[in-house]
């Protein structure tokens, strides 16, 4: 039988202390004084995340294909606007493409960003030459989240357990 030296409890551990404590709803607010996040803000506490996961892995980097992206894009797309709290689809597509190494077509991207908008998930702010998006319904945002990552950890935690077998 072979010798894994990965454990999951661990792993899971690791990730919940790297985790922010938990917020309340209220970081969704869009108050007019507020002010919305540089790209370099958002990209860096995106890193911050990642480098979160991959310090709690047994691995020395973490990539995302095209599929996993395009099977989680609601999800992800949900993630970059509640970072940015207010952005527009050429700054999502950059993030896709510079963080998960996504190269996703605006043809993929804004017909998901404009079903979110329609379940009342988004709210779409058109500007002069764009349109910002920002959530209105942040429980949605993490039932949603949480809903997929539990399907991910069990998928994952399957896997696992086959390979102990294996």
């Amino acid at each position: 039988m072979r010798d894994n030296t990965f454990n999951t409890e661990s792993a899971l551990e690791e990730l919940s202390r790297a985790a922010p404590p938990d917020q309340s709803s209220e970081s969704y607010d869009r108050s007019p004084d507020r002010t919305t996040k540089s790209a370099e803000d958002v990209e860096r506490e995106l890193e911050e995340l990642l480098d979160s996961v991959i310090d709690a892995l047994p691995v020395g980097e973490v990539a995302f294909d095209d599929a996993l992206v395009k099977e989680n894009l609601d999800e992800l797309l949900l993630m970059l606007i509640a970072l940015h709290e207010e952005t527009h689809g050429d700054e999502l597509l950059t993030d896709l493409e510079c963080v998960f190494d996504a190269h996703l077509s605006p043809g993929t991207v804004y017909p998901r960003l404009h079903e979110l908008e329609d379940r009342d998930v988004l709210s779409m702010h058109a500007k002069v030459r764009t349109k910002e998006y920002s959530i209105v319904d942040p429980d949605y945002v993490r039932d949603t989240v949480e809903g997929t990552m539990m399907q991910h950890l069990a998928f994952g935690m399957l896997l696992y357990a086959f390979l102990n077998r294996y």
